[in-house]
This record gives C-alpha cells, sequence and structure tokens, in this order.
C-alpha cells in the first residue's frame, strides 16, 4: 500500500550512514536518555541539528519529589523538547513557566542566554506513570546566536495531521518545515523539518519529499522500517527499535528527492529531522555552541556576571 506521488522523477533517497544504538544514561534523575546523536564527527552529517536525547518509555513510581534537571544556562542555539507519554514543566529566567504533555512540544530559543530547570510536572509526579520524550538542539546560524531569548509553546492541536498515504495508515504531525504543502506551527530560524510519523499497518509503504540539499535523520522510536526501497521493487536498510540513520539529498537534485518508508511492525513510530546545514564553525563546550572558542569563554563570563535571561 503506496502513498500516491506525482514527483515519480525525483531520485529515491538512500542511507549512506547507519549509527550504533547507545546505551543510556541519567540527564538529572528525571529523564533516562539514550544519545541518538550528539556533538561528534557526524556534526557536518547531521547539520543544523547538533544532538537528540531520546527518553524511551519508562515507569516512575509516585513521588512527592521533583525528579529532572534544576537550573542551567544556554546559549546559541535552541531545544525542542516533545512530550509522548507523561509531563514536563518547564521555567526560565525570562519568565516563561508551561507544562508540556502527551504530543505537546516546548521550541525554546536560548539565543543570547536563558537559564532554565525541567521536571516531571507536579501532577505526574504525584500518580506515577510511563515517562517518555526527547529533547533535540538545534543550530542556530552565526547572525542569529545572539538574539533574545524565546519561546513558543505549541500544543498538540496546533500541529498539524497529514495523511502520507491514500488509506490513512500512514500520518505525520508536521512540527516545523513543510510536508505536501502543510506547514508545521514552529518558527525557524533556518530550513528545517520536524516530522513525527506513524504508520498503523505493517507492510505500508508512503514517500516523504525531501528537498534538495538538506541533511536528514531518521530515528525509529517504536517498531521498525526499510529506508531506502521502493514500489517497483528496490531494496532498503532494515532500522529496528532506537535504529538511526543519515541521510542527505544532495544539492544539484534540483527536484529534491524521496525518503521513502515501509513499515515492518504495526503501529511504527518515526522521527524525522532534515534541514539545510549551517556551513560554519562549531566551538561548543557543555551547554553553549558558538562559533569560536572565544566565544565560548566569553559566554562563561556572561555566565558568571549574571548577563542571561536579560
Amino acid at each position: 500500500m503506496s502513498s500516491s506521488s506525482s514527483s515519480i522523477r525525483k531520485k529515491i533517497l538512500g542511507i549512506y550512514k547507519i549509527l550504533p544504538t547507545p546505551s543510556s544514561h541519567w540527564v538529572g534523575d528525571g529523564f533516562n536518555v539514550y544519545p541518538v546523536f550528539g556533538p561528534s564527527a557526524f556534526d557536518a552529517e547531521v547539520s543544523p541539528w547538533l544532538m537528540f536525547d531520546y527518553a524511551a518509555p519508562k515507569k516512575f513510581p509516585a513521588t512527592k519529589r521533583r525528579l529532572g534537571v534544576g537550573k542551567h544556562p544556554h546559549r546559541g542555539f535552541e531545544t525542542i523538547t516533545i512530550a509522548f507519554q507523561g509531563s514536563v514543566e518547564h521555567s526560565d529566567s525570562v519568565g516563561n513557566n508551561d507544562i508540556i504533555g502527551p504530543g505537546d512540544v516546548q521550541w525554546m530559543t536560548a539565543g543570547r542566554g536563558i537559564i532554565h530547570e525541567e521536571f516531571h510536572s507536579t501532577e505526574f509526579s504525584k500518580r506515577g506513570g510511563i515517562f517518555e520524550m526527547c529533547q533535540i538542539w538545534l543550530n542556530l546560524p552565526s547572525q542569529d546566536k545572539m538574539v533574545p531569548p524565546a519561546y513558543q509553546p505549541i500544543l498538540s492541536n496546533d500541529i498539524p495531521l497529514v495523511s502520507l498515504d491514500d488509506n490513512g495508515y500512514a500520518k505525520a504531525r508536521v512540527i516545523a518545515g513543510t510536508l505536501n504543502g502543510v506547514k508545521g506551527p514552529a518558527t525557524t530560524h533556518s530550513p528545517v523539518e520536524l516530522w513525527d510519523v506513524t504508520i498503523q499497518t505493517k507492510g505500508t509503504t508512503t514517500e516523504l519529499p525531501i528537498p534538495a540539499g538538506h541533511n536528514v535523520v531518521v530515528f525509529i522510536r517504536r517498531g521498525a522500517a526499510e529506508i531506502g526501497n521502493n514500489s517497483s521493487g528496490g531494496k532498503g536498510s532494515q532500522l529496528g527499535p532506537q535504529g538511526v540513520a543519515l541521510l542527505r539529498s544532495e544539492a544539484d537534485d534540483e527536484e529534491g528527492t524521496l525518503l521513502v518508508l515501509t513499515a515492518l511492525d504495526d503501529n511504527t513510530a518515526i522521527m524525522i529531522l532534515g534541514g539545510a546545514p549551517i556551513h560554519e564553525p562549531i566551538a561548543a563546550r557543555g551547554p553553549f555552541v558558538m562559533n569560536t572558542f572565544d566565544e565560548l569563554a566569553q559566554a562563561n563570563r556572561d555566565f558568571r556576571n549574571g548577563k542571561f535571561g536579560r
């Protein structure tokens, strides 16, 4: 069962690298995460994305304690937090206080500097339950690294849902970028795609158009999928749960390319991160991502001198 596409002239996007499945570690005492990728040798291959941490479904008992991460700074990039199960409470130094629940997204622009904290919400902590979320770091171009901090709370009901096949078995929540003419609600500083894809039925194939020149990261959140095949009989690569693949739509493919996904399990969930690479140097240390080490040193001085979040 394949999605209909009038762009059969487009090239089928193939995997050029599969990343190893990492082991998990704790961030604070509330987030047991798998580092899907992080600042490393993959920088150019995942640009403009910087880091992706995934907290797989985990049961937390009811507690009166606040579980999470206390106050910490950021400068020079954006953080995108998506709650799948459970809820996250956020507060920051510019006055934002918010709770995101299942399906909601918080898109925070650190810009010239912000201090924030993230915890399981009080309501979730009181009752306990299954917690699942991810946090993604997105680089800012050099001209935007010192913009004022900003916060976009994006509720699940405000994220458009796009059908990807004729039977309605495959759907995508378009958080950022444009898919099949539907634009996501997130405002971005560079061209990116952030799509939350679910495929209900095993064997369903769908094709997603990728703009020319964009890097693509495919992450299997649940289930399994074949990537890079097509309905005319081509063979793709198979990824299981928490599998990660890197792909690239070459800049000279003027019509763009197609990312082809076939579900190998029922109820498969896939995160698609795409974007135009930012061809600038990266200097990263801890919570700061700048272009030079002098800028990193300045970020540390500004933080120590209380200049963040103003």
